[in-house]
């Protein structure tokens, strides 16, 4: 029995299935063919960050400054903790609802072109990368 997440992946994967590019012979391109097409990791991926660098030299010092603290008042420094973590959170998904405003913004004009989408979608990409190695 599939559940409904299964049947959710599956149709994604029919829909990628159509949705496939051939190489110019009308033959839809295989597995091996997209995956063997499929670039490693670039600059233009790794330039794709979660944080700013201030954010994140901020938000380290911070941890640090709360580490520190643990000795003389754990309590407080457990609590000082999940404080920091709910606001690395929130900034995540203001990053977030903001590029989000952004590319509906620019698709309002009209239907975006194939190129723009890619590009969208390798920013997506990078930032489920970096999500799932944190």
């Amino acid at each position: 029995m599939e559940t409904e997440g299964t049947e959710r992946v599956a149709g994604t994967t029919d829909r990628l299935d159509e949705e496939r590019t051939d190489d110019g012979t009308g033959q839809a391109l295989s597995t091996e063919d997209l995956v063997a097409a499929e670039p490693e990791r670039t600059t233009e991926d790794e330039a794709q960050t979660l944080f700013d660098n201030v954010d994140v030299d901020r938000f380290r010092d911070s941890w640090q400054s709360i580490q520190t603290a643990f000795v003389d008042d754990p309590r407080r420094a457990v609590k000082e903790a999940d404080e920091l973590v709910a606001v690395v959170i929130q900034n995540l998904a203001t990053t977030f609802a903001d590029h989000k405003k952004e590319l509906e913004s620019a698709w309002s004009q009209g239907e975006p072109a194939t190129e723009d989408l890619r590009i969208a979608l390798r920013r997506y990409r990078s930032f489920f990368n970096q999500l799932l190695s944190a």
